[in-house]
């Protein structure tokens, strides 16, 4: 068995073929990594764009503030561009922008309404007006300190103002609204809290997303929480994710420590089959696609069977040859990925944990990247075998390697619909469907799985069942080929 499984092996790298895959691959990895490199960016906040502006700047040429049709658009029209002005002080990414727009934008477009509006009233605009300066000399000042111990007094004095309300009142769909409405406060409340504990300045970084994150998800839980109505399995789903996000951004907030950071070789082997998975599988189903189908179609088949070997062993000799090439293709990817990854990147980020929240325990679990990338290898594998297995079969029963390719490309490439389908109208009978059972990272952490009513032991019965299906036939029909006329 061993010469054999040698013997395909020797073949296969004889291939010109292999090797210009591998060069494509790594050509990809290397543009993949300059790309994440060089272009890829963050998400940078812009308030007004360019063409907003312009578009605020031609309207308002057209409109009389003096008309009562006209006010309201030239108000905030005047807004824009007053704030807008503002924000040419800074850079894009300056903390600054965020409280222009956050703070400073309601004075300029109340003090716009006093001087422009039906009811004008100079009095009330210089004193807005006023206010506007002693902040933006705030801004001049770098005092954003200033800023986030306001918001966390009014954060504050709006949480105690509902508790209030909450103590004194007897009206029970009143409570149970307040009771929303102190959650939300709350999350404000410690959104306030930990930019002044954990010193985090306004803008655009890893930590304002956090905070971002972290109050955003706050939100979906809560409102989840006073949801009247039962959760359907994909609201539980989003239920659990909001937990997971939420804590995560706690744990960033907490430790300063990017590890949703994309753009690294630590960011991108997490993601190592988003990445990369479909190299994986175009070499797997290359290999498994030829290596029986080009025997019949060179003639060599009968060199082969004249061998002192049954046709059992000789057909199980290349499927071992096709799983040692499947470990082959993942560990070549990781590999050229950690080269030309710490070329570019360095290998710095390797010593920054994965970070999963683990809904077994309720913790925050950190992770080393590469016990991560392993468990995700393992949980993925079963989805490459069994790909790999139905070109090896169609190479086998039909002979044609075109055909042996492409059916599981494109199998591959349609499994995202099937998988939508059977969530989105809850198609019972699709869970039967390979694709809902074959990656098993769903089940990783204590999660949920794609569809509600499947189990890590009925996804394994259902993939080792679509293995035999493919296989048992594959075995029988080598085994009573006829090769005379070949």
């Amino acid at each position: 068995m061993s010469n054999l499984i040698k013997n395909e092996l020797t073949k296969i790298f004889k291939k010109k073929s292999i090797y210009i895959v591998l060069f494509v691959t790594l050509a990809f990895v290397i543009l993949s990594n300059c790309m994440y490199k060089y272009f890829y960016t963050d998400g940078s906040f812009s308030y007004y764009s360019e063409g907003y502006v312009e578009f605020a700047k031609e309207g308002i040429k057209n409109l009389d503030p003096n008309k009562p049709s006209d006010t309201k658009m030239y108000i905030e029209y005047k807004t824009v561009l007053d704030v807008y002005e503002m924000m040419q002080e800074y850079e894009s990414d300056a903390w600054q922008i965020q409280i222009i727009s956050s703070r400073i934008e309601p004075y300029v477009n109340e003090r716009n309404t006093y001087l422009y509006g039906a009811e004008k009233d100079e009095n009330q605009a210089n004193k807005i007006n006023e206010q506007i300066n002693e902040l933006t000399d705030r801004l001049k000042n770098d005092d954003w300190k200033y800023f986030a111990n306001e918001e966390l007094k009014i954060a504050e004095q709006k949480v105690k103002a509902l508790e209030e309300e909450k103590n004194s009142t007897d009206d029970k769909q009143r409570l149970e609204s307040l009771e929303s409405e102190i959650a939300t406060a709350k999350i404000d409340l410690d959104v306030a809290k930990y930019r002044v504990d954990e010193d985090i300045k306004y803008g655009y970084d890893y930590m304002n997303r956090a905070l971002m994150n972290y109050q955003e998800y706050g939100y979906t839980i809560v409102q989840m929480d006073n949801s009247n109505t039962e959760l359907t399995y994909q609201e539980k789903k989003d239920y659990n994710k909001a937990i997971e996000n939420k804590e995560i951004s706690k744990y960033i907030i907490e430790n300063h420590v990017d590890t949703e950071k994309a753009n690294d070789l630590r960011g991108i082997l997490s993601r190592f089959f988003n990445e990369f998975g479909l190299f994986i599988i175009v070499i797997v189903v290359m290999i498994a696609g030829t290596i029986v189908s080009e025997e019949f179609n060179k003639g060599t088949i009968k060199l082969l069977l004249v061998k002192p070997y049954t046709r059992n062993k000789i057909l199980l000799a290349k499927f071992i040859t096709v799983l040692i090439m499947t470990v082959f293709a993942v560990v070549m990817l990781i590999g050229m990925e950690l080269i030309v990854g710490g070329f570019i990147f360095g290998f710095e980020s390797l010593s920054i944990p994965v970070v999963v929240y683990n809904f077994s325990t309720n913790m925050i679990q950190e992770i080393n990247v590469f016990a991560y990338l392993g468990t995700q290898v393992l949980m993925i594998l079963p989805s490459v075998v069994l790909l790999a297995t139905l070109s090896f079969a169609l190479s086998t029963i039909f002979t044609n390697s075109p055909v042996a390719i492409a059916i599981p490309l494109l199998g591959y490439m349609g499994t995202a619909i099937i998988n939508q389908l059977a969530i989105q109208y809850n198609i019972g009978f699709l869970r039967y469907f390979v694709t809902l059972n074959w990656d098993f990272t769903g089940y990783l952490y204590g999660g949920m799985p794609l569809m509600e009513g499947l189990t890590p032991e009925f996804s394994v019965v259902i993939c080792l069942l679509y293995f035999f299906v493919m296989m048992i036939p594959t075995f029988v029909i080598f085994k009573k080929k006829n090769i005379k006329n070949i």
